[in-house]
This record gives C-alpha cells, structure tokens and sequence, in this order.
C-alpha cells in the first residue's frame, strides 16, 4: 500500500478514560486494550474527536500515545491524533508523536479562523506538514465538529505528496469519497469515520473504518468488511442495516458520553468525559441501553 501503511481494517477512535478528578486512568486503558487486542481491528487511532483531544494537554496526548504503543501488539497501527491550528505546533507534536512510537499522523483540518480555511491555505497547510513531517499524514476531516469541509479538489492536490497517504472523511459525502478513490485508482486510502455510511463508503472505494461504533462494535463491523470484500452485499447490509440507530446514538444522539456509557454497559472502562462534558443522564442511559440492545451489542 501507498507509503508501505496498510490502513485496510476497523480501527476504533479510542476514548481517553478518565477518572472521576478528570485525571487520565491509564490502568483502565491498559484494561480496555488488552480487550481490545483480541478482536479483529487493524489498530487504533488515538487523540481523535472521541478521545477529547481538545481537552487534553499537548504532553497527554503524547504519553497517551505512548501507553498505547507499549500496550499495543507490534503489527498493530497506531495512528496518533497530532492536529493543531498553527502549521508548527501541528509539526512540533507530531515530531512528539513519533518518538512516542506512532506509525502516522492524523491531522484535522484547522478551524479556529475558519472563515480563511480556504482552498489555497489547506492545501498550503498539508504541503507544509506533510514536507517536513516524520510520520505519513492523513487528512482528518470531520465538519460537524470544525465547520471546515475539505472539497475533492483540495484532497486531490495535496494527495500528490508522496508523505500524504490517506484521509479520514466524516463527512458523510459518499461521493466525494468516490470521486477521491475514482481519480487516483486505489494509490491514496480512504477511511469512512462514521459507522453509519460505512458500507456505502466501501462501494465508493473507501478502505476502512475510523468510527465511535469501532469501541464497541468490533466484530460486526469486520464482519460488514468480510462480506463486503466476498461480494455478499445482501449480509453486509443487513449488518449495516442494524448498527445504523447504535451508530447514531453513540455519534449525534448522545456523542461523547454516550460512547462512554456504552462502553461501561459492555464491561469496557467508559468512565467521565472530561469537563466541561457531563456524563449521560439517567433518562438517556436507558433509552442508550436498550439501543444497544436491539442492535446485539448488550
């Protein structure tokens, strides 16, 4: 694959668990890997949007990394969340990253002057990154969260840089996941980062999977994958058919928390988010649980 990464697989944005003073619980994410270890994913992304990376110090994010990579079995990719909203500082961390052990960077699209997000500034952007970064790049695009929607024709331009070799798209936009894939045949990969358009995206090219519902859902989203690769639509259909309202009630619904309540209802750690998130109420742990449970996942 494009720069020797193999990103073909499930890899679960994993929360950071923390404890009820908001101190990072790295017993529980040694607890939680070690489960997560022997399921079928391909790795894990760490300091994404479902891992509070914006609530967390640039040295956390670090040592989180770290933890995981020494936690992690060797032939399984870490890709670090190293996205900040200057072009050094996005460098400055990823040069952390690496030594922390990461095998790629995933950095999200700048946000805070979003109104100068320009084509012309994220192309600039990547370029810059990808020019002097140590660890290949993706692109993580993720609007709902940033405002900034990267368009086909920006991803084309900068995925000519040999150090870009692929993108996470939360967008939703199947086609632009297919126009992307379409024009450069197979040579930049493509993650779906939702649950919920996962094999729609696989029809359009996409490769794999980055998405909330990896947390807790690992086996019938491999499962939608090995259907998928064996040309048994109608399987992989029905599976997706019955994660779609458990995808989007750990998503939309209920975002952050409702992930971590779910985890905690399956034995996982899920724990706090940390402020100024607030845990799931009573009322929507219930409707969140039976969710879970009409979809196989309890």
């Amino acid at each position: 694959m494009t720069g020797q990464l193999d990103l073909r697989g499930i890899f679960p944005p994993i929360p950071t668990p923390f404890d009820e003073g908001g101190s990072i619980a790295f017993d529980r994410l040694e607890a939680n890997l070690e489960r997560w270890n022997e399921e079928p994913l391909q790795g894990y992304v760490v300091g994404g949007s479902n891992g509070e990376f914006v609530s967390m110090t640039p040295d956390e994010r670090v040592e989180t990394v770290a933890r995981v990579r020494q936690w992690a079995p060797k032939d399984r990719l870490v890709i670090a969340g190293a996205g900040m909203h200057a072009t050094h500082a996005t460098l400055k961390l990823i040069d952390r990253m690496a030594e922390a052990g990461a095998d790629a960077a995933l950095v999200i699209t700048p946000s805070y002057y979003k109104a100068k997000m320009d084509r012309a500034t994220l192309t600039r952007y990547y370029l810059d990154v990808a020019e002097y970064s140590p660890l290949p790049v993706l692109v993580y695009n993720v609007p709902a969260n940033t405002g900034v929607n990267i368009d086909a024709g920006t991803v084309l331009e900068i995925a000519n840089h040999p150090n870009i070799v692929g993108m996470k798209d939360s967008s939703g936009d199947v086609s632009k996941i297919g126009q992307i894939a379409y024009a450069l045949k197979g040579e930049f990969q493509i993650l779906a980062g939702s649950a919920g358009f996962f094999l729609g995206a696989l029809a359009m090219g996409a490769v794999g999977l980055v998405a909330a519902l990896a947390n807790i859902a690992p086996v019938p989203l491999a499962e939608i994958l090995a259907r998928f690769r064996s040309e048994d639509l109608p399987a992989a259909a029905r599976i997706q058919g019955r994660l779609v309202e458990a995808n989007t009630a750990v998503t939309a619904r209920f975002g952050v928390p409702g992930l971590k309540a779910a985890m905690d209802f399956q034995g996982r750690y899920g724990g706090p988010p940390r402020r100024p998130l607030l845990p799931l109420r009573e009322p929507d742990r219930a409707i969140l649980k039976r969710i879970l449970q009409s979809a196989g996942l309890l």
